[in-house]
């Protein structure tokens, strides 16, 4: 049950992006770090589960930055071969130098390598420019319905916009805490505004944001089924789970389907780690990732996992 949210209203950061990252507590996961060569030009968690040690989010020192949601789709099979996580490494891990666009990515990976045998996604992605220079396209949205690249969707690609994304396809407002999240980023960032507040407090705010909990306590003897969609509610997921839910894939549980049950690693489900990203007019960014549990699923006492870099985009005014 992901959420990502982008804003590009706040007067002093053309680009804010946060996300909160739902999964089993205990899958193994790598907070986040600048990756190893050949790669350390990439900032970013990994996801430990699988080989590719793919990612959800990540941002590189020339602006590329990337987020992803898994959405279930019922009645679809795929093999599960590929993971989604490796989509967004693809993005992130183009070399430095690279003068490959954003649209030339898409067209490489939507019709050439393709995407639909990898299970229901949404990918967020683009080079990060000047809100003022020609090169600045914004952010494309591909999925894996997404047919070719005439079927791009571009946000964020002036002043003033608010994006929200969670475990549906993008654009998808039936989802409550996609509507809440971003009515609440909005007013955030026009107080923010009117507050001439610092850098530490607006970060302060926007993870008290990504803490919005509006879900309900179970029901005596609710069906699981029932309750998870409930999921669909609440920007933030607290701890739930355990006995009875061990054998629900964590993207069903995420997209609060009757999906068919599969095996998993764990029961216990809810925000793992949050992120705060701030892009600033010189392209200053800053990102800030929230670990709230540890490896064992136990509860890490706020701010004891945190993790702050700071880093100027090569390039910016190119």
């Amino acid at each position: 049950m992901c959420i990502a949210l982008i804003t590009t209203a706040h007067p002093s950061y053309p680009l804010i992006l946060i996300n909160n990252r739902d999964e089993y507590l205990t899958r193994p996961t790598a907070p986040a770090a600048w990756w190893d060569e050949p790669h350390s030009h990439v900032l970013g968690g990994r996801d430990l589960q699988r080989d590719v040690r793919g990612t959800w989010l990540g941002i590189t020192k020339q602006g590329r930055v990337a987020v992803l949601t898994n959405f279930r789709e019922e009645g679809q099979n795929f093999s599960g071969v590929r993971s989604r996580g490796s989509i967004v490494n693809a993005f992130l891990t183009t070399p430095p130098d690279s003068q490959e666009t954003t649209e030339q990515f898409a067209k490489r990976l939507v019709e050439e390598e393709g995407v639909k045998d990898v299970g229901g996604f949404s990918l967020v992605f683009g080079r990060l420019r000047p809100p003022t220079s020609r090169r600045n396209d914004g952010l494309a949205v591909v999925s894996n319905r997404t047919p070719n690249v005439q079927g791009l969707t571009w946000i964020a690609n002036k002043p003033g916009l608010v994006h929200g994304l969670s475990n549906s396809h993008y654009g998808d407002q039936t989802w409550p805490k996609v509507v809440r999240g971003q009515r609440l980023l909005e007013e955030r960032v026009r107080e923010s505004a009117e507050a001439d507040e610092d850098k530490e407090s607006l970060i302060r705010h926007l993870f008290d944001l990504l803490h919005t909990d509006t879900l309900p306590s179970p029901k005596d003897e609710e069906d699981l089924e029932v309750y998870l969609r409930q999921l669909r509610n609440s920007i933030f997921i607290p701890a739930i789970g355990g006995q009875g839910n061990d054998d629900k894939p964590g993207d069903s549980v995420a997209a609060a389907n009757n999906a068919e049950p599969v095996r998993t690693i764990s029961g216990v489900y809810g925000t793992q780690k949050q992120a705060v990203i701030l892009v600033d007019h010189n392209g200053r960014v800053t990102f800030v990732e929230r670990t709230l549990f540890d490896q064992d699923g136990r509860p890490v006492a706020e701010g004891r996992g945190d993790r702050k870099f700071e880093f100027d985009i090569e390039g910016w005014s190119t």
